[in-house]
């Protein structure tokens, strides 16, 4: 494997509530079984992955201020805190590591308030709507961006 394959997944609030939320907009996965999947798919990338999941904004910042040295590039799924938290988008800017946004929903296609990103523009790229799927094209985007 490459020196840098090390990928921080983070879920964001309500992510571990996936199973119970609108499967019309989230799928019907749990949020232990995405997980299962987001492994298979980095396996098959060649890449390692760590999980890290909050309902709590602080911790979420907190957990973006401590990737330096231990992660390589970043899958971000915000939740809500994607649409205003300036505060994860300042950590993030902080974090400084290549980083991937992505939404099992299209959120382009959803209430107006969701289809701003506060955090986009610090992003190589954004995978919306994909489902689970999403995670797959959203961790090969950041392997290409990795192999640079």
């Amino acid at each position: 494997m490459s020196a840098h394959n090390r990928v921080e997944v983070m879920h964001g609030v309500n992510l571990d509530q996936l199973g119970r939320r609108d499967p019309g907009h989230y799928g019907g996965l749990t949020f232990d079984a995405l997980e299962r999947r987001i492994s298979t798919y980095a396996q098959e990338l060649g890449l390692t992955v760590r999980f890290f999941q909050t309902n709590h904004e602080g911790e979420f910042v907190e957990h973006l201020h401590s990737l330096e040295g231990i992660t390589d590039g970043i899958v971000l799924n915000p939740g809500a805190w994607t649409h205003y938290s300036w505060a994860i988008r300042d950590a993030l800017e902080i974090a400084a590591l290549p980083t991937v946004e992505v939404h099992l929903s299209d959120v382009s296609r959803r209430e107006e308030w969701r289809r701003r990103s506060v955090v986009s523009e610090l992003c190589v790229a954004t995978v919306s709507g994909e489902g689970p799927d999403g995670y797959r094209t959203a961790l090969a985007r950041l392997r290409r961006e990795l192999a640079a």
